[in-house]
């Protein structure tokens, strides 16, 4: 290869370079953004305010709420949320975490199969419409030390579907309990 050959693939490479580098200045200089000092959509959203007389994070009782509760909503849900570590069916098998059925009365700690924490197997008793409440708004503020990695469920409808749908697992279900006056 001879000298000339080198200097005219090395002048090729150069005249691209610049000529990129022309394009987008020249292409700078005629289309510069021009940037807001404030946005130009305003959205305003409103704070949920808490029920009356209720702090943000005071559990709502759930009695009221089971009165109107959809089963079939909490299924989908248990279906979304926790089918992924548990199951829902009679005699299922323990996976990451216990089998769900019969779970309403049942006693805490007690599903065979399931090494549970420290946390839940120092909570004595057996698992009431308002603990499994508890337990589904926050399980780390339910049983400090808990293994379940679920953060919660926020919204008091959705915690009565899947609490009505945990009553409904189970050949005998416990009664539900009254509604506050």
């Amino acid at each position: 290869m001879d000298s000339m050959e080198l200097n005219k693939g090395v002048a090729a490479v150069l005249v691209a370079g610049i000529t990129f580098f022309v394009c987008g200045v020249i292409g700078r200089t005629l289309v510069e953004p021009h940037h807001l000092h404030e946005s130009a959509i305003k959205i305003e959203v409103a704070e949920a305010a808490p029920a009356a007389g209720a702090k943000a994070d005071e559990l709502t009782p759930i009695g009221p709420l089971l009165a109107a509760a959809d089963a079939k909503a909490g299924e989908a849900n248990a279906k979304k949320l926790c089918a992924s570590c548990h199951t829902f069916t009679e005699g299922g098998k323990a996976g990451v975490g216990p089998n769900l059925y019969n779970v309403v009365a049942r006693e805490r700690a007690a599903a065979a199969g399931f090494s549970y924490s420290n946390g839940l197997k120092a909570k004595a008793g057996t698992w009431g419409y308002e603990d499994l409440n508890a337990w589904l708004k926050k399980p780390a503020a339910y049983a400090a030390g808990t293994k379940m990695a679920f953060a919660g469920i926020n919204n008091d409808k959705q915690r009565a579907d899947m609490v009505a749908y945990l009553r409904s697992l189970s050949p005998s279900p416990s009664p539900s309990p009254a509604p506050l006056p």
